[in-house]
């Protein structure tokens, strides 16, 4: 007969069993990735920025290299008290907020509130940095199977940002509020926006009208109509240059027969538009929807974190949205060229 496990060999694999803390920035995506991971992971959300410069001072000191100062952002102190219990009672701490320069600093500003000091090796072997390009159950299990350090670097770039955000805004705008409004805001990206404007209109206001005129001729061949424009006289190129040189030329034609010699045809490939990046998502969602900038983003995050589809549950339904990337996860491709074999057959798809 089998020898059953007591209770000290129970306690001893709960001991050895693993316990994961696994960060994100939105409720609704760990809502999302908890679902695809086990009993030995919780997942629990910043809820965006936890720390930040001070709202009332410029919070950089320039004479020192640009130091950041920063504070905690009002209301997250709770949130950071929550997360530091969860690490406590963790082996490890997986950093998983958004794969770009906003999300490493926010996983670095949580990492540092809940111990990690690379410096002087506080808790650095228990902190992890994993990234979900989509949230699918696939694409996280996968991630989290490749686990990396913080790269310190985007977090330095993202500081970079955010330091120049304060030195123009705070030293800029105040030049702004008695010639325009007050209040308003001069920004990093506002400032060199208002720069092309500014030079794009001194050259349309530089730029010189000149004339010009072109004769179409209005015909017809087995009962289909078309136009033809003027484009070369004695087999030379031309430029009316106003209404009189068109006149002449209409003149010299007046009593003229038109005769269609040939007639071509011809078969165009289209290929299919690139996957969406940034800029052209926001491009089309504003010429065929009607969205702001920044409906557009919200409602690609909804999409990225995750949306309830009944029986499902919630499932992330795009890979990341904000990169000039055009790459799609490899399981919608191969979903999209199954799809596209079973509806109009396999010389369909390339």
């Amino acid at each position: 007969m089998g020898q059953g496990r007591g209770p000290e060999s129970r306690s001893m694999a709960e001991k050895n069993r693993k316990t994961r803390l696994v960060i994100v920035e939105s409720p609704a995506k760990a809502k999302t990735i908890g679902k695809y991971l086990g009993p030995g992971y919780r997942v629990r959300a910043s809820v965006g920025h936890i720390r930040d410069l001070p709202e009332r001072e410029l919070g950089v000191d320039v004479e020192a290299g640009f130091v950041p100062k920063y504070v905690t952002i009002r209301g997250k102190g709770k949130i950071i008290q929550e997360l530091r219990r969860e690490a406590e009672a963790a082996d490890e701490v997986i950093l998983a907020t958004d794969p770009d320069r906003e999300g490493e600093a926010i996983a670095w500003h949580v990492a540092e509130q809940l111990g990690y000091d690379p410096d002087r090796g506080n808790g650095g072997d228990r902190f992890r940095r994993v990234l979900f390009h989509e949230i699918t159950g696939d694409a996280v299990r996968r991630a989290l199977e490749h686990p990396a350090k913080l790269d310190l670097r985007k977090v330095e770039a993202q500081q970079a940002r955010r330091i120049l955000d304060r030195l123009v805004g705070y030293q800029v705008s105040p030049l702004l509020w008695k010639p325009i409004r007050p209040g308003l805001s001069a920004g990093r990206v506002q400032t060199v926006a208002l720069r092309l404007i500014t030079e794009r209109e001194d050259e349309i206001r530089a730029f010189v009208p000149e004339e010009y005129w072109s004769i179409t001729a209005a015909l017809e061949k087995d009962e289909q109509r078309f136009e033809a424009k003027l484009h070369h006289i004695d087999g030379k190129a031309f430029r009316l240059e106003n209404e009189a040189a068109a006149q002449a030329v209409l003149a010299d034609l007046a009593g003229a027969t038109f005769a269609v010699t040939e007639i071509k045809r011809r078969e165009r490939a289209k290929n299919p538009p690139a996957p969406f990046t940034t800029s052209t998502l926001q491009q089309e969602a504003a010429k065929r929807l009607g969205f702001s900038s920044q409906k557009t983003m919200r409602v690609a995050q909804q999409l990225y974190e995750g949306v309830e589809l009944g029986a499902e549950g919630a499932v992330g339904l795009i890979t990341y949205m904000r990169t000039d990337s055009t790459r799609v996860a490899q399981s919608a491709a191969e979903a999209a060229r199954a799809w596209a074999a079973s509806s109009f057959g396999s010389k369909y798809v390339p």
